[in-house]
């Protein structure tokens, strides 16, 4: 069954915005393609349903493009602070459902924080997180962060493990995590069973505090 069709606009088409646009237009959602440089736009329009030059710290531009039909906005103004705040600003106040907005810095966060960002990212920054887990460790494939203490980690299989069950492993008991799905190859086991079998080279979807993540990966694995 494909995924529901869904209105995104994005604002401030660089290195990420240009990425978020043209994967969601891929994914076949409607993507609302925003830039004040009309080359930006230009080399967007073919990864976007509409593309249109403007300042997006102008309400009354935003408004004249519809953009309060939209349930999801991503802000991912670039190198100008001031235009990305006043511009999270005039979408919230707009009463847009979703506004996430790209951060330069921690300051930059905390200001979107107080005016109603709903998600702030630091891509930069997350993906220097993950290159530096995933260098320092032969075992971690990709992790993502829930919060300050939790995560979701992908984890290669041993031969340590092969040929055991869920049961037999008993990670919940022995380590506090919890694997949510098994991948191997281009089938993906989402809420294995407990006699499900792990053999290596299986890719393991596990969530657990971040102490007792690094402990099955360094333990159990």
């Amino acid at each position: 069954m494909s995924k529901k069709k869904k209105q995104f606009a994005v604002i401030g088409l660089g290195r990420f915005g240009g990425s978020v646009c043209k994967e969601l237009y891929e994914m076949g959602h409607e993507v609302l393609a925003v830039d004040k440089e009309e080359e930006k736009i230009n080399e967007y329009a073919k990864y976007a349903t509409h593309a249109v030059q403007l300042d997006s710290t102008d309400e009354q531009a935003l408004r004249s493009i519809g953009i309060g039909n939209f349930d999801h906005v991503v802000v991912a103004i670039g190198d100008n602070i001031q235009a990305s705040i006043l511009t999270t600003l005039v979408l919230k106040e707009m009463g847009i459902e979703k506004v996430w907005v790209k951060a330069q810095n921690s300051y930059h966060q905390k200001v979107l924080d107080k005016i109603g960002a709903d998600l702030v990212v630091h891509p930069e920054f997350d993906m220097g997180k993950r290159i530096a887990h995933n260098m320092s460790s032969e075992k971690i494939i990709d992790f993502i962060d829930l919060s300050d203490d939790y995560s979701i980690v992908e984890l290669l299989a041993s031969k340590k493990v092969s040929n055991q069950t869920l049961i037999d492993l008993n990670v919940r008991a022995k380590y506090g995590v919890t694997i949510l799905a098994i991948k191997r190859g281009d089938d993906m086991n989402i809420a294995p069973l407990p006699d499900d079998k792990v053999y290596e080279g299986d890719i393991l979807i596990v969530m657990g505090h971040k102490n007792d993540l690094d402990r099955f990966e360094d333990e159990g694995l």
